[in-house]
């Protein structure tokens, strides 16, 4: 992924420390798991169709939807990528940003996040 380009659905987060919070929307998780401290992964498929492990490292609202940050496991220096959380038959599923507004107002409060943190 050393190509890499900004495109919607991706930010750039560069070396920035992320604290982990993992949040199930409703009444909470019935799984027994404490989440804060669970690493969340999913895999991703990259635009040269290799499967690349994802870690969930932020979440963050913003119009009251609810967004997530994730980063490569393997290589959390790289670009990371913000996708839109929805919840469905009480499972959580992520969407890429394709909308400009929505994505400029994604952008605009990551990086606000950022600021405070910094």
């Amino acid at each position: 992924m050393s190509d890499h380009k900004h495109e919607h659905g991706e930010a750039c987060c560069g070396g920035h420390g992320h604290h982990h919070g993992h949040e199930h929307g409703g009444d909470g998780c019935s799984c027994g798991h404490n989440h804060e401290h669970e690493e969340f992964v999913l895999t991703l498929t990259n635009e040269q169709g290799e499967d690349v492990e994802m870690v969930l490292v932020e979440t963050f609202d913003v119009a009251d939807k609810l967004y997530a940050l994730l980063l490569e496991r393997e290589n959390p220096e790289a670009d990371g990528i913000i996708l839109r959380m929805e919840e469905e038959d009480e499972e959580m599923v992520l969407y890429n940003i394709e909308d400009e507004a929505e994505w400029k107002a994604v952008e605009e409060a990551y990086n606000e996040l950022l600021a405070k943190q910094g």
